[in-house]
């Protein structure tokens, strides 16, 4: 089931608690990566990514938002040039090893075909390239809630996503947790949300989040495996392509005359 680009955009720029949420996730992200050292960089979002993509637009290189099409594009940013992209979820219109970073918000939770789409990724991050990726935590209250975006789709838990990313051929790097206040519209919890976010930090395991957040490395690897085999010709196969000589045949007595 895929989010609704009208419900995502309510949500995180009219409704006090999404400004809120997004906040803290943008806060964490730029926090690993610092946009004043993207200079130069590709960055890329997917899914619903938009929102913590515009610290970049200034020093990045390119900044794309690519939206899949069963969710619905918008136009972003407001009051500048579009930088969103609506495309196939398992086929973004970005060149093979060209992303320096790449973010994925409300992306793979909801996905149809979440091997396709992580292999998608792969491909679209050069060397060196790495991924934040934010997933509802099944351990949560957000992941429990339909009133916001992370109460839809599958949830995770750190080490069924880190997992899964290893099998996609993702290094996991780094592993945090974000939004340790309830979903709630309540001006207490909306007023005291950094403080929660700071003491959750420091006791995780008591304060449990809302959100997982995963920092992946592209790992290239050669195929090895039962399935993989290497081959080494013999010289009797490659020449098999040449004719053998064969003996001539012994001249007859009327040859001789």
């Amino acid at each position: 089931m895929h989010h609704d680009i009208d419900q995502l955009r309510r949500f995180y720029y009219q409704r006090a608690l999404g400004r809120v949420v997004q906040r803290i996730l943008r806060d964490r992200l730029t926090a690993r990566w610092d946009p004043a050292r993207s200079s130069g960089m590709t960055v890329a979002g997917f899914g619903f990514a938009a929102p913590m993509l515009r610290p970049y637009l200034p020093t990045a290189r390119r900044v794309t938002a690519l939206m899949p099409g069963p969710q619905g594009v918008m136009g972003w940013p407001a009051g500048m040039p579009n930088h969103a992209v609506l495309c196939d979820e398992t086929a973004w219109p970005i060149q093979t090893g060209s992303l320096d970073r790449l973010v994925m918000l409300h992306g793979l939770e909801t996905s149809e075909h979440p091997r396709e789409l992580l292999t998608e990724a792969w491909r679209c991050l050069g060397p060196g390239g790495r991924m934040m990726l934010m997933v509802p935590n099944r351990a949560g209250l957000w992941a429990a809630s339909d009133r916001t975006p992370f109460g839809f789709g599958r949830s995770y838990t750190t080490g069924q996503i880190e997992a899964q990313m290893r099998r996609a051929g993702f290094q996991p790097d780094w592993h945090g947790s974000a939004i340790y206040i309830p979903p709630s519209d309540r001006r207490f919890w909306l007023r005291s949300a950094q403080f929660w976010e700071r003491t959750g930090a420091r006791i995780s395991r008591v304060l449990i989040a809302g959100v997982i957040m995963v920092e992946l490395s592209k790992h290239a690897r050669a195929p090895v495996g039962p399935g993989v085999r290497i081959h080494v010709p013999s010289p009797l196969e490659i020449l098999d392509g040449v004719a053998r000589p064969r003996p001539q045949a012994a001249p007859t007595a009327r040859e001789i005359d």
